[in-house]
């Protein structure tokens, strides 16, 4: 008895001499084709489609896979290049901004006949109770303690703090800082007090003045720390009780405290 696996490679064995022999006796092309070949032609015809329709079959699929393989490694390497080509965009993006506000920097200290020292804010107080950056300048740059803050909008602070290399500035929205001002339009006197948000009060400011929201408020010079003229906010809220001998005013700042990236130091 023949096992079942000799009975198989017989049966390829078979299969494969047979068409062997079609393929032989075909291509016979000067040979008449008689009745037995016609015959024979005839039943194995249907298996030789058969092995051509796998092979092309098999064929494609391999050639599938390796199109696919190739499609998934170029697709990778075009994820690099798009990766890389958003890094750059996203870098002249950053770099035509420092370049605006470094332009606004120029402009304004070629206005104005003083020495000022560009510096970058490398850090800020994460307390919320203080309101104070950290800049990259210090003693070896020629800066104080006192020395005003500024930038284009208007003014930033007052350095508390100089060490070598870096200093520590007190913004104007702290709760302890203080600059004397005016409104620039009646010049009627009182000082800006930070309130430690993004606003400021302006107190002392007699209730007989004429003061209304939308006017600027305006450095007086009379501290001794801001130069005259800078500009601080502008009024939002104006109030006023019966009661009391001053207004409550409120100011929003000129500047944007949580964008700021570099400040203008005055060198007294």
């Amino acid at each position: 008895m023949f096992s079942r696996r000799m009975l198989i490679v017989i049966g390829v064995a078979l299969f494969v001499a047979i068409n062997l022999i079609v393929i032989t006796m075909t291509s016979r092309q000067t040979l008449p084709v008689n009745g037995p070949e016609k015959i024979f032609i005839t039943l194995t015809a249907p298996f030789q489609m058969l092995v051509q329709k796998t092979i092309s079959f098999t064929a494609g699929i391999w050639h599938t896979y390796f199109a696919a393989v190739q499609a998934v490694e170029e697709n990778a390497v075009l994820k690099k290049q798009i990766s890389r080509a958003l890094q750059i965009k996203n870098l002249n993006r950053e770099l035509i901004k420092e370049n605006a506000r470094l332009k606004k920097f120029v402009d304004f200290t070629t206005s104005v006949p003083d020495t000022y020292v560009a510096a970058r804010v490398i850090g800020r107080d994460p307390s919320p109770w203080f309101k104070t950056i950290m800049i990259d300048k210090g003693e070896t740059h020629g800066l104080v303690k006192t020395a005003p803050v500024i930038v284009s909008e208007g003014i930033v602070g007052q350095i508390i703090t100089v060490s070598r290399n870096f200093s520590r500035v007190l913004l104007i929205t702290d709760r302890n800082s203080a600059v004397d001002a005016l409104v620039q339009n009646t010049r009627a006197r009182g000082m800006v007090k930070g309130g430690n948000e993004n606003t400021c009060v302006f107190v002392y400011a007699l209730r007989k003045d004429e003061i209304h929201s939308g006017e600027m408020i305006v450095t007086s010079g009379l501290d001794q720390v801001f130069p005259k003229g800078l500009k601080i906010g502008r009024i939002r809220d104006v109030a006023k009780e019966h009661s009391q001998l001053f207004q409550d005013i409120t100011i929003e700042t000129s500047v944007d405290f949580d964008t700021l990236e570099e400040v203008l130091v005055y060198k007294k």
